[in-house]
């Protein structure tokens, strides 16, 4: 609790500097991570050996390391802005591209499900749409210290987003796609295999989470996928991509595996276009693969 207050004194003191010394403070800390923090540099460097081979380049390992650790301390410092700075002041620097997909479903009264990934600016990315364009319902993983979880929540709160915590989040989730609203899902998380279908993801076979193939399905549901993308982290593009169409037969296991394969492609190709805004610090593949971190 007293960490926790000298935080927020912390935080109140970086908010009074000019944003680009608190924005130097915090690029700096992931630096600071980057030197330190060798399990962390092993968890980037086992995925990528993972992904790209053995002999991946080392220069490349290097810059995605060190960016990694940039990212994550920026998505931090968004979410401490978020408290202080107004959407408009925020929407300044962000920009939507192809939100027509999310406009047509809009105009056709569907339920939708945002498909996204721990990719850019994905604190910054999930808040703006929400408070911009749709409101979304986004569920979240429960922490251990209660004020930190109670800070991010708080943060967020001006979005309009909903929160509803992981364990028993599919019945609010069923709830707000009844009503014909929308939710937003990470789809690159660490699954349980028993919630899972087994997929090609980043050209491996992963447990990959099948809720929202489900749940389009069952709701007739737009699956919207979206990432953010930036070439300087200072200004952003929200960009979305063609609605997934799966196919619906009666075979409807068939028809949710094929959805998530589709969902898992669309992401696959846009890390390996793109990959280092991705979150290579997270163990991606402990489920399927746990001897690649050992």
């Amino acid at each position: 609790m007293i960490g926790f207050y000298l935080f927020l004194v912390l935080e109140k003191f970086l908010m009074i500097l000019p944003r680009r010394v608190r924005r130097a403070f915090f690029i700096g800390l992931g630096k600071l991570a980057y030197m330190f923090s060798k399990r962390y540099k092993k968890v980037v460097r086992d995925n990528l050996k993972f992904v790209y081979g053995e002999n991946v380049n080392e220069a490349f390992i290097e810059r995605t390391t060190k960016y990694s650790f940039k990212l994550l301390l920026l998505n931090f410092l968004h979410t401490m802005e978020s408290r202080y700075y107004s959407i408009d002041e925020i929407a300044k620097k962000v920009t939507f591209e192809n939100e027509e997909v999310l406009k047509k479903a809009q105009e056709q009264k569907r339920p939708i499900i945002i498909i996204t990934s721990h990719y850019g600016a994905w604190e910054l990315g999930g808040s703006m749409i929400s408070a911009k364009l749709e409101p979304l319902m986004i569920v979240y993983k429960h922490m251990k210290n209660k004020y930190f979880e109670k800070y991010l929540l708080s943060s967020r709160a001006k979005w309009r987003m909903k929160y509803v915590e992981r364990h028993g989040a599919t019945r609010a989730m069923i709830k707000q796609l009844r009503s014909g609203g929308a939710i937003a899902i990470l789809i690159d998380t660490n699954v349980n295999k028993k919630e899972a279908v087994s997929v090609d993801f980043l050209n491996h076979p992963t447990s990959q989470i099948k809720t929202t193939a489900y749940l389009a399905r069952k709701f007739n549901a737009a699956l919207i996928p979206v990432l953010i993308h930036t070439d300087d982290d200072e200004n952003y593009v929200i960009k979305f991509s063609q609605e997934i169409i799966p196919p619906k037969t009666d075979d409807e296991e068939q028809d949710i595996l094929v959805s998530t394969q589709m969902q898992t492609k669309w992401l696959s190709d846009e890390i390996l276009k793109e990959p280092q805004p991705w979150f290579w610090l997270h163990r991606r593949f402990k489920q399927d693969y746990p001897d690649i971190y050992v």
